[in-house]
């Protein structure tokens, strides 16, 4: 078994992939600002895994006799990140929908988020470092 094989890596590294991804389309949304007809695009990640995490549909449950025994529960795959495009919406004369404003806050919102995640994975391995008996 590896030492980074565990759901909270998994979630992380799924968490900066969005991430990057998004950054990536904001970054193609401020780019066509001016371009006729386009419609801007969003990364969906966090909906889709609060979505999972929260659904109500049963699944295994293991049986525990000990308050010490493993739980197993729901599955821990995480969804995929999707990418979504606004059709419906125009903002400009030509049937543009990018706001600047709005998609500069993403872009800000999205590098905090990114820069959390990076100095949780870097807190991650120096307690793993100690753990291991390096400095």
């Amino acid at each position: 078994m590896s030492l980074l094989d565990k759901p909270s890596w998994n979630l992380m590294e799924r968490s900066l992939d969005a991430s990057t991804l998004r950054q990536k389309v904001v970054a193609n949304n401020v780019a066509n600002v001016d371009t006729p007809y386009f419609k801007r695009s969003d990364v969906l990640f966090e909906d889709l895994l609060q979505g999972q995490m929260s659904s109500s549909t049963p699944s295994i449950e293991g049986y525990r006799t000990d308050s010490r025994h493993f739980f197993i529960g729901k599955s821990t795959n995480l969804p995929n990140t999707e990418i979504k495009t606004d059709e419906s919406t125009a903002i400009n004369n030509n049937m543009n929908n990018v706001d600047m404003d709005y998609e500069m806050s993403l872009m800000a919102k999205n590098q905090l988020k990114y820069n959390t995640m990076i100095q949780q994975m870097n807190s991650e391995f120096k307690k793993m470092r100690t753990v291991l008996g390096g400095k």
